[in-house]
């Protein structure tokens, strides 16, 4: 019987049934959907095998230079679509935001890494329509007035560790982009060598490498998380099950801070003790609340972070933009160091306001998600089956010279327009459509706030042998600076200007 079970013509029948099989299911799919061009892979594995992963970003600007606007790849068990233009990405993923909102089963990144319970990973259920609320309510528009103050207090500190540390501006930064976010959640400002920040931007910044195409199996082909294998046999648990509790423990620690603070009548009013107070986590279990915070910590800080290690880059690299900047300084606040700039100055700066969005479209290097859609669609010839994976190419569109006139340039007066104030256009740094980061208005507002500030008072230049790179993203890593940049105060008057008005700001 044996032998029956296993004797190669019974063998070779079942492998002729699967391979007719997925011939039929493969026939119907391609009689039913038509996709963009796809790029030719390999059986089962489809492209996974061809992602770079040490340059995904220029391997995918190669595609769209061939295939066009849009072209399609098979990563394992699932067909992505990858959007190559602005309009295609505004078409799909912002007007049919509603269909385009959910994301794609992840096991690794959302189950096994997450919990289940990781905002940015959640698919469109009723756990992501209720922290995307809190989300919206701590982080959106109708914030502007919680964040100024602490946005203007912060820089003001920054402007001080600037003038003080300079080496350590890219510290600096972070810390900034942090302090704010903290604050406004947990009540706390955060130091220039905050150990639970650092150690909750290098665990994020693991998370990012895990999720990339290619980069584990169990998110290519989900059904393997399905298989009751032990756990020895599942090699990618051991990297998911590490992060996952090293994410919660830095989490946990925001939250224990907040209550030992509260506890020795040290605490200041927060989000997250109003949230409590008024119970609107309600559906929340305890480690999904710690994953909502840490989250928003993370979404708070990272963009902003990164996109003033971009000013400081185009700064040195491209001193035209930044002595017109000046000028524009000068004349709203004095050419001899008379005042800071303020959020008030915003109508009277548009320069400053565009350099904010250049800072997003130029050499960009936060990742990007995907998109699964949940229903059929069509466009333009094209029949979309739901559960298709939609991302955008966000470096080949920032730098394709059909969207951007000498996109390497870092240019702000491109923005100089009716895009000034349009919130897609030069910001899909941000994310896209219905899962655009809450936060992106409050971020604009802080990123405004700080080049202005930041131009105003210091002068950046290149170190001579240690060139900026450039054609590439910057280095998402606080373990090191991600290039060398000379900075020095623009005159005697501007560091009396900055003793005098930022010195009680800064953290000793």
């Amino acid at each position: 019987m044996m032998e029956l079970m296993f004797s190669p013509p019974l063998l070779s029948g079942l492998v002729l049934l699967y391979i007719i099989y997925h011939t039929i299911r493969y026939t119907q799919f391609h009689i039913k959907y038509r996709l963009p061009p796809q790029v030719p892979g390999v059986p089962v594995f489809g492209n996974l095998l061809q992602i770079r992963r040490g340059d995904t970003w220029l391997y995918l600007k190669e595609l769209a230079q061939k295939h066009g606007e849009m072209f399609t790849l098979k990563l394992g068990s699932r067909y992505w679509v990858v959007l190559n233009s602005q309009r295609t990405a505004e078409e799909l993923l912002g007007k049919r935001g509603a269909i385009y909102i959910s994301r794609q089963n992840m096991p690794m990144g959302a189950d096994i890494m997450s919990g289940g319970k990781k905002l940015l990973f959640l698919p469109n259920n009723d756990l992501f329509k209720l922290e995307r609320k809190i989300a919206h309510d701590v982080l959106g528009p109708s914030q502007k007035k919680v964040f100024a103050p602490l946005q203007d207090l912060e820089s003001r500190a920054l402007l001080y560790e600037y003038l003080e540390r300079p080496q350590d501006w890219y510290l600096a930064h972070a810390r900034y982009s942090s302090s704010v976010i903290a604050n406004v959640l947990f009540g706390r400002r955060t130091k220039l060598y905050d150990e639970n920040v650092r150690n909750i931007l290098e665990v994020a910044e693991r998370v990012f490498e895990v999720i990339q195409p290619g980069s584990n199996v169990v998110d290519a082909f989900p059904f393997l998380a399905r298989v009751p294998l032990p756990k020895w046999m599942q090699p990618w648990r051991w990297t998911g099950d590490r992060i996952y509790e090293q994410t919660l423990a830095n989490y946990a620690k925001e939250f224990d801070g907040l209550e030992e603070r509260e506890r020795n009548g040290k605490g200041t009013p927060c989000a997250i003790s109003e949230m409590i107070r008024l119970n609107k986590h309600k559906g929340l279990d305890r480690d999904s609340l710690y994953f909502l915070g840490g989250t928003l910590m993370e979404a708070g800080s990272d963009t902003t972070r990164v996109s003033l290690n971009q000013i400081a880059a185009a700064a040195a690299l491209f001193p035209d933009w930044v002595k017109r900047t000046q000028e524009q300084l000068d004349e709203v606040c004095g050419s001899n160091a008379e005042r800071l700039p303020t959020a008030a100055d915003a109508p009277q700066l548009p320069l400053v306001k565009a350099a904010a969005k250049e800072s997003i479209r130029w050499n960009p290097a936060l990742p990007e998600m995907g998109h699964s859609l949940i229903q059929d669609d069509t466009f333009e010839g094209y029949h979309f089956p739901a559960g298709t994976v939609f991302t955008w190419n966000n470096w080949g569109i920032c730098t394709d010279p059909n969207e951007y006139k000498d996109p390497e340039r870092f240019w702000p007066e491109r923005f100089l327009n009716e895009d000034l104030d349009k919130p897609f256009k030069g910001l899909l740094g941000f994310g896209a459509g219905r899962r655009l980061c809450p936060g992106w208005f409050v971020g604009s507002q802080s990123l405004f706030l700080t080049i202005s500030r930041l131009l105003y008072c210091f002068e950046f230049s290149a170190v001579p042998g240690k060139p900026i790179p450039v054609g590439k993203p910057l280095s998402l890593s606080v373990d090191g600076p991600p290039f060398e940049v000379n900075i020095k105060i623009r005159s005697p008057a501007h560091e009396e200007l900055i003793r005098r008005e930022c010195s009680s700001a800064a953290l000793t």
